[in-house]
Order: C-alpha cells, then structure tokens, then sequence
C-alpha cells in the first residue's frame, strides 16, 4: 500500500472513531442545557439536578468497566450500531418518561450505552502513532458536532419543545453518527497488551489516571450549572444557545490546536498557560453581571479546560505502554461526572449562589500543576 494510501486509510479510521465516539460524548457535552430543561421542566431543586447528572455517568461508568472485557470478543462494526441504537432509543424513552425515579433509570441506561461508544473510539485510536494527534482530532471532531448541536437546541428545540423535544432531537443525531458504523474496523488489528488482563500497570500511569480524576471533579461540577449560572444571570435562551455553541467550537478548536502542537511544548509551560486560562475564565464567571462576560468566562474557561483533558489524556497514553491505562480513561471521566455534578449542586443550595463551586472548579485545576511542583517529572514530556 502506497504512503498515499496510508494517510488515507488513517484519516479515515480517526474520523470514523471520532464519530462513533461523538454519541459517547454527548450526554456529558450538552449536559447543562439538558439538566437545564430538565429543571424547568419538572421544577427540580439543584440538588435533584446534580443527582441525574450523577446517576447518568453511574450508568457511564458500569460501561466503561466492563467494556475492556468484551470488547474485543464483538464485531466492532455490529457493536457501534447496536450501542448507538439504544442511545437514541433511551433518548426517545426519557422524552416520555413523567416520573422522576423512571427518569433517573433512563438517564443511567443512556450514560451505559454511550459510555461503549467512547471506549470504542479509544481503542481504535490507542495504537495509532502521535498520541497529540489523534485524540486531539478525536476530541475536535466530538465538540464541532455537539457545537451544532448546542447552537440549535436552545432557541430552536428547548425553547419551543422543552426537554421532550430535546431529547427526540439527540435521538436523531445519534441514529446519524450510528452511520459512522461502516467505517470503524470490525475488530482489533492486532494483539495489544491491553486486550488481556494479565500484568499490572505502571505506578505512573494510576497516579496519573487519579490526577486526571481529581481535575476533572470539581470542573465537571462546574460544566453542570453552567446553563443555570447563565439562567441566574437573565441570559436569554438565543444568547444561551449563543454561548455553549461558540463554547464548544472553541473546545473544538482547543483540541485541534493541541493536536498540531503535538508534543513540541515542555509540561511545565503547557500547563501553566493551562491553569492561567481556567483561572481566567473562573475569574470573569465569578464577577459577571450579565450575558458579555458570562460568555467570555465559559469561553475562556472551555477552551483550557479541552487542553487539559487532551494534554492529560496524552499523558496517560505515554505512561503505559501497552495501551491499557487510556482504555480507562472513560472510566475516569465517568467518575468524575458522577461525583461533580452531586458535589456542585450540594454546594450550589437551594438558593442558587454558585461561588463555591466556582471555588471546587478552581481547587480541582490547581492539581495537575501542584502534582508537577511537588513531584516534578524527571524528564520534560507533553502531559
């Protein structure tokens, strides 16, 4: 095969697991304007709010554990189309769904399904060359389609069809992403130690799944009430869908931007810019008074929140060589999603007032650079 042909077949095996990838991504991507219309809808108390966020990544992270077991006995191509057709009928379900307990069941069977699509997405990639590269595309492929998705939803769906119409209009993109099915390689192409069960993994490549976990805690928790932050500020639904489409396009770029960079920046600088632009962003969300800095804050904030999930995610890869530390990487995330949006919405109240969790955002993005100042790398390297 010509080299030609080479990058090509790459290309697209990256955009096929970005795509199939992109389901696995969504309930975490418009989590705040779903929990928003959920709220609205049902007259929910922010802690009941956190709590579906909560339930939904439970769901998440059953699915990830058990993923790296099975995955690699399924024809890939059948489970990508099997996984996102249960996606978008939990979606259509939870559209019906009246009972706050039924909800939460559903919200837990949706996070089970997508989570499959995410691991799957992950281990195509893991044995591609250039670890920057190919998440960094995966993650930008993920946040340019969930930003489309995130521009129309809430003055064109959410505004007119409230959660119902929501939830049938991401059952729809998930049927259409499930298309991405034909394009993923029906199984594994090789032998990989991350396919057995058998040795340990490195010391390093657990300390740093549990630095990625503590970061993404407290952030998590923020991306949660983002939507009710902006609501308490009187943004209006156009401005809102406004915000988190121009937000993910920015994640979009963010990711992108990572990806060309590759590993040509040392850890210590790429983190400091890192943290500087998450303290930016947390800084302008705690003194906004209204919808311009409210969205230069959630902006600024995304864009360094997707450099770190991409840089960490880069890391985790490189710790461990046989590919078996990011296969977990969901299951991080997941946890992460699980106790954030509970975490925030116990310090959020019933009165609404989010200074503390902009607080736990800012602790959980400290820790990464503290790792590094009291435990500096012995050689410098992208993380």
């Amino acid at each position: 095969m010509s080299t030609s042909s080479t990058q090509r077949s790459l290309v697209t095996l990256m955009l096929a697991a970005s795509l199939a990838s992109t389901i696995g991504g969504l309930p975490f991507n418009t989590l705040p304007v779903l929990l928003g219309s959920l709220a609205d809808s049902f007259h929910l108390a922010p802690a009941d709010v956190g709590l579906l966020g909560s339930v939904c990544f439970a769901g998440y992270l059953m699915g990830t554990l058990g993923a790296p077991i099975w995955m690699n006995r399924l024809n890939w191509r059948w489970l990508t189309a099997l996984s996102a057709a249960a996606t978008a009928t939990c979606f259509a379900l939870s559209a019906q769904v009246q009972a706050l307990h039924l909800m939460y069941v559903v919200w837990a069977a949706i996070g089970f399904f997508a989570s499959t699509m995410t691991c799957l997405g992950m281990r195509v990639l893991v044995d591609l060359p250039h670890k920057e590269r190919a998440f960094g595309v995966r993650q930008g492929v993920e946040l340019s389609v969930t930003a489309a998705a995130l521009f129309a939803l809430p003055p064109l769906v959410i505004a007119r069809f409230h959660y119902p119409g929501a939830a049938w209009a991401l059952a729809a993109l998930v049927a259409v992403l499930g298309l991405s099915a034909w394009g993923v390689p029906r199984g594994a192409q090789g032998q990989n130690d991350a396919d057995t069960p058998t040795g340990r993994m490195p010391a390093a490549a657990w300390a740093a799944l549990a630095v990625f976990w503590l970061f993404l805690v407290g952030n998590i928790g923020l991306w949660a009430f983002l939507e009710r932050i902006g609501v308490a500020l009187k943004v209006g639904a156009g401005e809102m869908g406004l915000v988190f489409a121009v937000l993910k396009l920015l994640g979009s770029v963010a990711a992108f931007f990572v990806a060309a960079l590759g590993a040509r920046v040392a850890a210590g600088t790429a983190w400091a810019l890192t943290l500087a632009g998450l303290a930016g962003g947390l800084a302008l969300l705690a003194t906004a008074q209204g919808f311009v800095p409210y969205a230069a804050g959630a902006w600024l904030w995304e864009f360094a929140f997707t450099c770190g999930c991409v840089l960490q995610t880069a890391h985790i890869a490189r710790s461990d060589a046989s590919g078996r530390a990011v296969v977990l990487v969901p299951a991080a995330f997941a946890l992460g999603s699980m106790v954030g949006p509970g975490l925030a919405g116990r310090l959020m109240g019933a009165d609404g007032a989010y200074g503390q969790v902009l607080v736990l955002a800012l602790l959980s993005s400290c820790v990464p650079v503290a790792v590094r100042w009291l435990r500096p790398m012995r050689r410098p390297q992208m993380a």
